[in-house]
C-alpha cells in the first residue's frame, strides 16, 4: 500500500506499436522515472517487432521497417526494462493500452509483469473535469503544455510527465485523494476504459434491458442485452479477453434502455443490431434469406402455391426463414386439403404429379378435376393455414411495478412491443395496438419467440377470446 506519494517513484511510459494489443507488437518504448515531481532517469529504445510495420502506422509515427531493422527485439531488452521499472508505479496516458503490451510481451517470455497502475486520462477527467477532449494532444494544449513530435514515444512521454506533475500539483491540495483512490487495490476503477466518464457507470440500472457501447463519435459499436444491465456491462469492462479489451479501449460512452424483462430485451437487442450493424456484434449480422409462401393464378386459371425468396408480402400466406420449413408447410397443406404437389411447386417435372410422400391429388394435373373445384380447396387451405396463425399478446413485467410489458403477435407475425399501466382496463384486443412500438419481424425475432414458447406455458398469453 502506497502511503507517501512524494517518495514514490513513478515510471511514466509510452509505447509505439504496429497495432492493437491483441495482435500488435511494440516498435518503440520510452520510460521516464519521476520522484517528487523530478525526473530521475530516462530509458528509450526502438524495438524490432519481428513483423512488418503497416504503412498507416508509419504515416502516423514516422517509424518504418528500415528504422527498426537493426534495433533490439523485446526479448533482448526485457530484463533491462523489468529492472528499470521495478518498485515503480506504471503511469501512462490510457494505461491499459501500454500496460497491456508490456504484460503480453513479457508473458511470451514466461515472465509475469505486475505493477501498480495509474491512468492520466482517468486522473485528468477527475482532477481537471469539463475539458473538451482528453486525448494527449488536445488535453496538453488545453492546460498550456507543449507537445512536439506527437506519436513518438519520447515526445509523448515527456508531455505525459508534465501532465502528471500538473495533476500531482492540483491533487496535493486534497492530500492526493484522487491518486490514492486510483491506487487502491480494492477499487476496480483503474480497469475501466480511460475515456469513459464515471457517471456513465454510476447511471447504469440493475434491471433488465439493452445497453449500448459507443465510440468517441457516439456511434454504437456494441449492443447487448441483460437481466442486470450494470452487472453485465461491468463484466465486459473487467474481462481479460482480447476482444473485450479492444471494445473497452474504443468505448467513450455507455447508454441503456430498460425493458422490464429479458424477452423484450432480446427483441430490442435484435432490432438495434440489425439497425446499427455494430462493429463488435457478430451474431445477428449475418444475412438471412426470407421465404414467402405465395399464391397466384397460372395461365390455366389454376390457383397455384409456391415458395419465393422475396421481401414482398403481396399474395403472401406466410413468411418463413427456412426453405425446409416452407416446404414442410406446403406438404402439410397438400396432404390435409388433397392439393396437387405439382401446383404447389413441390414437383417441377412431368405432367402428372408423383410426389414420394403426397398421394392424395384428385387429378387436376391430368385435367381430371375442374379448376373451379380445385381452386376452392386451395382457398380453404389458405384460410385454414392463416387461421392457425394466431393473434395474441405476451404480457410480462414492466419497467416499474405499476406497468406491464406487452408483445404483439398478429397472425403469427411479431409486430413489436410496448408498455401499459397495470391498472389499465382494455376491453377489445385491437386496443392493445395503440400501446405498441412497431418493430420488424426477422429470423432472429422468430427464433426468440419460438424459444420463449418452448420454455413457457400460456399463462401470460392474452388472446382475443381472453380480453
Amino acid at each position: 500500500m502506497i502511503k507517501d506519494i512524494e517518495n514514490t517513484t513513478f515510471a511514466i511510459i509510452d509505447v509505439e506499436t504496429t497495432g492493437g494489443v491483441s495482435k500488435g507488437r511494440m516498435t518503440e518504448i520510452c520510460i521516464i522515472l519521476v520522484k517528487n515531481r523530478e525526473i530521475q532517469n530516462t530509458y528509450t529504445t526502438l524495438i524490432n517487432p519481428g513483423c512488418l510495420i503497416p504503412t498507416t502506422i508509419t504515416a502516423l509515427t514516422g517509424i518504418d521497417n528500415q528504422m527498426v531493422a537493426s534495433a533490439p527485439s523485446f526479448a533482448e531488452v526485457a530484463r533491462e526494462i523489468y529492472e528499470f521499472t521495478k518498485d515503480t508505479v506504471f503511469v501512462a496516458h490510457n494505461v491499459n493500452f501500454d500496460f497491456g503490451f508490456f504484460k503480453k510481451q513479457f508473458a511470451e517470455l514466461g515472465i509475469t509483469y505486475l505493477r501498480k497502475k495509474l491512468c492520466t486520462v482517468r486522473l485528468s477527467r477527475k482532477i481537471i473535469p469539463g475539458l473538451p477532449s482528453y486525448s494527449l494532444g488536445r488535453l496538453t494544449r488545453s492546460i498550456g503544455i507543449q507537445l512536439t513530435g506527437a506519436h513518438r514515444a519520447e515526445a509523448d512521454t515527456r508531455a505525459t510527465v508534465k501532465l502528471f506533475n500538473k495533476l500531482l500539483e492540483i491533487d496535493a491540495i486534497s492530500g492526493y485523494e484522487t491518486i490514492f483512490k486510483a491506487l487502491d487495490v480494492t477499487s476496480k476503477e483503474a480497469t475501466l476504459p480511460p475515456h469513459l466518464p464515471a457517471e456513465d457507470i454510476t447511471a447504469l440500472p440493475e434491471t433488465p434491458g439493452v445497453y449500448f457501447f459507443k465510440n468517441e463519435a457516439k456511434k454504437i459499436i456494441y449492443v447487448g442485452k441483460a437481466k442486470n444491465i450494470k452487472k453485465r456491462v461491468l463484466s465486459h469492462l473487467y474481462a481479460k479477453v482480447s476482444k473485450e479489451i479492444a471494445l473497452a479501449q474504443e468505448t467513450h460512452h455507455i447508454d441503456f434502455e430498460q425493458t422490464g424483462n429479458e424477452l423484450t430485451a432480446l427483441l430490442l437487442e435484435s432490432h438495434h443490431i440489425i439497425k446499427h450493424y455494430p462493429k463488435y456484434n457478430k451474431v445477428q449480422k449475418r444475412p438471412t434469406t426470407t421465404f414467402q409462401i405465395i399464391n397466384y393464378t397460372n395461365r390455366k386459371g389454376i390457383l397455384q402455391l409456391a415458395i419465393g425468396k422475396t421481401k414482398t408480402t403481396t399474395n403472401s400466406i406466410a413468411t418463413l426463414y427456412s426453405n425446409a420449413l416452407a416446404i414442410e408447410h406446403l406438404e402439410n397443406l397438400c396432404q390435409e386439403h388433397e392439393l396437387c404437389p405439382r401446383y404447389c411447386s413441390l414437383q417441377s417435372q412431368g405432367n402428372a404429379c408423383s410426389h414420394y410422400k403426397i398421394k392424395k391429388c384428385n387429378g387436376i394435373c391430368q385435367d381430371l378435376e375442374e379448376a373451379q373445384v380445385y381452386n376452392k380447396r386451395v382457398q380453404e387451405a389458405i384460410y385454414s393455414f392463416q387461421k392457425q396463425q394466431d393473434s395474441y399478446i405476451i404480457k410480462g413485467k414492466g419497467r416499474t411495478p405499476t406497468e406491464i410489458s406487452i408483445i404483439l403477435i398478429e397472425q403469427g407475425d411479431y409486430k413489436g412491443f410496448g408498455f401499459v399501466d397495470a391498472q389499465e382496463s382494455i376491453s377489445y384486443f385491437e386496443d392493445f395496438s395503440t400501446y405498441i412500438t412497431r418493430y420488424k419481424s426477422s429470423y432472429y425475432t422468430t427464433k426468440i419467440l419460438q424459444s420463449y414458447h418452448k420454455k413457457n406455458t400460456n399463462k401470460d398469453i392474452i388472446t382475443k377470446t381472453r380480453v
